[in-house]
């Protein structure tokens, strides 16, 4: 994370390493630093760590966070519920953004699942 924020100048929230890629969480308002003009900062740190680098923006709202971690995937609604002792999001997209949703071999659903988990509580997200 240190490396992280040197070379971007982004406020990192937490770090998820994944065996194919790392997962950044960054300060609300630090997508932009985190990027950088033309992508500079974010293939800097990608070159250095060596794994594909993917960044969420961190939001106090869960609906807003969890819409942040299925970008660039046009959410239509997010319904955060309680059932049978268990808090749940239901995700509403389009039928045809269904497979960008989930992801190559689910990776953005289980991204969305856990950092749904680790930030706001969240026991399980599901498309709809």
């Amino acid at each position: 994370m240190a490396l992280f924020e040197h070379l971007t100048r982004a406020e990192a929230i937490d770090c998820i390493l994944d065996e194919k890629e790392v997962i950044f969480v960054v300060k609300k308002g630090d997508m932009g630093l985190a990027i950088g003009k033309k992508g500079i900062n974010i293939n800097r740190v990608k070159k250095s760590i060596g794994k594909p680098i993917e960044i969420v923006e961190y939001a106090d709202d869960a609906v807003e966070f969890i819409q942040n971690s299925f970008y660039p995937v046009p959410v239509k609604k997010i319904k955060i519920f309680n059932e049978k002792d268990k808090k749940l999001a239901h995700v509403e997209v389009a039928m045809e953004d269904r497979g960008l949703a989930i992801g190559k071999n689910g990776r953005r659903i289980k991204k969305a699942k856990r950092l749904a988990q680790r930030h706001h509580d969240i026991d399980d997200v599901i498309i709809r």
